[in-house]
Order: structure tokens, then C-alpha cells, then sequence
């Protein structure tokens, strides 16, 4: 039993210390050079709830067509009321069992907390207040955001050129579950793949952030949101 509570109360101090680590350290640690913004900029959104990120990217003609393969799977990215593509990477139980916090459940969270197959979630969206608090938008430029776009297609699994829904899976009519490659757990989750995928974009995050607040903390303390 002492030796339990010498465990535990090590793990109550490393743990803070990690994560305020993972915070401050920016990663990359030299700010890569800024390019110059032309007209051709895209805008791209991060979105942030207590628990999780996603990556908002603006839907135009050409962002219609280069997502035109979530087309044959039910997400109607040519409708002309559809104004954002929400992208966002999650633990397969967790993410499919918990549409809101009223349906959480032991072994969803157990499985988050341990290990679980992983899977992307897309949502259409309309107009996004960019004023709300837990909205972030940032400038990219063309080439920042086709490393962006390149990571994000990497993610889903893919039968040839076509990526692999999950059958009824999904919270409403616009909105769609995808397998993904990678493992889900406790460490390397939802938020530190929202990272790196602003860092394959050319933003700087912290060294590691598992939590919403840690990402949300270093992305305001070394990259310059739009307003």
C-alpha cells in the first residue's frame, strides 16, 4: 500500500510537469520562416470543446473537388449551403458510442484511456461564428496548405483510391465515420493529432498536447490567429 501511494503521488507531480512541458516546449523549436501571403491564402479554423479538436477547411471549387472523394460516401461536399469540411481523428469506441456526454459509458472510456482503433470523423458545416472562444483561424499559405490537405488524406484507410466508411455511423445527416490508420489511447489521441497535422501545415505547437487547453495554450503562444 505505501509503495501504491509512493507511485501515485510521483505520477501527481511528473504528470503536471509533462504537460506544462509539452506546453511551453514549442515543436518544431525554431519558428519556421513565415512566407509571405499572397491572394491565394487559404483560411483554415481550429475547433475546440473540452475534450477535442477538429480542422475546419473553407469549401470552394477547389476544395469541393479535392474532397470530391467523400462524395460516393455520403458526404455531399458539392451542396452549395455547405460552407466547411470539419475534420477530426478519434478513438473508434469512444467517438461512435458518445455523441454527447448524456450517452458516456464505462468501456468508451476505458478504451480511450487504454487502447483503441482509431477512426475520422467529417461534418459538413454552414456559417462558424469565428468570434466564439473555442475557434482559432489561421493563414496558410498554398503550399502549407497542401501539406495540410496531404496529411489529412494519409490518415483515412483506403481500398485503392477510395477511402472505408463505417456503415451507419454517423450522428446526423451530414456527417460520416471513416477507418483510420493509427492507434487511439491516452497519450497519442485526438488533440496530438490535431498538432501534427497544423504542423505538417507550417504552425508551431506545443512539444506535446494531449488535452484541447494544453494545443488551444501553445498554438495562442507561437502562431498568430486571424482575426
Amino acid at each position: 500500500m505505501r509503495r501504491f501511494s509512493r507511485w501515485l503521488l510521483v505520477a501527481m507531480m511528473v504528470v503536471p510537469l509533462v504537460g506544462a512541458i509539452g506546453t511551453f516546449l514549442p515543436r518544431p523549436l525554431l519558428a519556421p520562416e513565415r512566407p509571405v501571403l499572397a491572394a491565394d491564402t487559404r483560411r483554415i479554423l481550429v475547433l475546440s470543446n473540452p475534450i477535442h479538436t477538429d480542422i475546419a477547411i473553407p469549401l470552394d471549387d477547389e476544395t469541393r473537388a479535392a474532397y470530391a472523394f467523400l462524395g460516393a460516401s455520403g458526404i455531399p461536399v458539392a451542396d452549395p449551403r455547405a460552407r466547411w469540411l470539419v475534420i477530426g481523428w478519434g478513438g473508434r469506441s469512444f467517438y461512435l458510442e458518445t455523441p454527447t456526454w448524456a450517452d458516456l459509458k464505462p468501456m468508451p472510456l476505458f478504451r480511450a484511456l487504454t487502447i483503441d482503433r482509431s477512426v475520422m470523423h467529417v461534418e459538413l458545416a454552414g456559417p462558424i461564428d469565428e468570434s466564439h472562444p473555442s475557434v482559432r483561424a489561421y493563414l496558410l499559405s498554398p503550399a502549407a496548405f497542401r501539406h495540410l490537405s496531404s496529411f489529412i488524406e494519409a490518415s483515412f484507410v483506403r481500398d485503392g483510391t477510395t477511402v472505408r466508411p463505417i456503415p451507419d455511423a454517423g450522428y446526423g445527416a451530414y456527417d460520416r465515420f471513416f477507418e483510420a490508420h493509427g492507434a487511439f489511447n491516452a497519450l497519442v489521441g485526438c488533440n496530438t493529432w490535431t498538432a501534427a497535422a497544423l504542423r505538417a501545415a507550417s504552425l508551431r505547437t506545443g512539444w506535446w498536447n494531449p488535452l484541447p487547453q494544453t494545443l488551444v495554450m501553445s498554438l495562442d503562444l507561437y502562431n498568430r490567429s486571424e482575426e
